[in-house]
């Protein structure tokens, strides 16, 4: 097609995610299969790489914008604009859960944390008891220095005994079938308690000097 030398390409082809040193494809294909295709950078310098007139162009591309360019009888076209981000990302998938405390009581505010280490995109989902009712709120730190982690901090404000249960996130890796989940309980009491267990009997006796040890198991 003379007025469509490029073959438009949807929204989720213009945002490419590259791991670290691996090849990827800048998907700029032709309705002419013997167009001649040129590919730029943003500063508008040519890039040199491998051309398939299926694919695209495929190489070892530096984050940044990319556009290709090709002439039919005279006029320059240009296809769509095509940003790749580089991401760090290992093959393994490290997770954390971490909770301050597991046990609570009605009208606290539920924190739990979870970490994923040496990942920079991930997909990542809490499941909950109160996940129906939206109750969670949930916030991502992306953290960089000294080393990468994003950190999903889930928040239950207002806590009711309805709260108690599994407390699951599930990370899945951006580019590989990887996935890693991590639990901990959380239970909510109705109110506070205070649990005795004396190791001793109601009456006592001690000889003289003897010294003895009255234990309580205090939960």
């Amino acid at each position: 097609d003379p007025d469509m030398p490029f073959v438009p390409s949807i929204p989720e082809d213009q945002f490419i995610l590259v791991e670290e040193g691996d090849p990827t494809v800048i998907p700029c294909r032709t309705s002419d299969p013997d167009a001649q295709v040129t590919l730029v950078n943003s500063l508008d310098k040519p890039v040199y790489a491998l051309y398939d007139t299926k694919q695209g162009f495929i190489g070892n591309f530096p984050a940044g914008s990319y556009t290709c360019k090709t002439m039919v009888k005279g006029v320059e076209f240009k296809s769509d604009e095509f940003l790749i981000y580089i991401i760090r990302a290992t093959s393994q998938l490290p997770v954390e859960i971490e909770a301050l405390k597991t046990v609570y009581k009605t009208g606290e505010t539920i924190v739990v944390t979870c970490v994923v280490f040496d990942n920079e995109v991930v997909n990542l989902q809490w499941n909950y008891p109160g996940k129906v009712k939206e109750k969670g709120l949930i916030k991502l730190d992306d953290i960089k220095v000294p080393s990468q982690k994003l950190v999903y901090t889930l928040t239950i404000p207002e806590a009711s005994v309805k709260d108690t249960g599994d407390y699951e996130c599930t990370a899945r890796h951006a580019t590989k079938e990887v996935k890693e989940n991590k639990k901990v309980v959380i239970t909510v009491h109705d109110k506070g308690f205070v649990h005795l267990e004396p190791q001793f009997s109601p009456l006592e006796a001690v000889n003289l000097h003897e010294v003895k040890n009255f234990v309580v198991d205090v939960q």
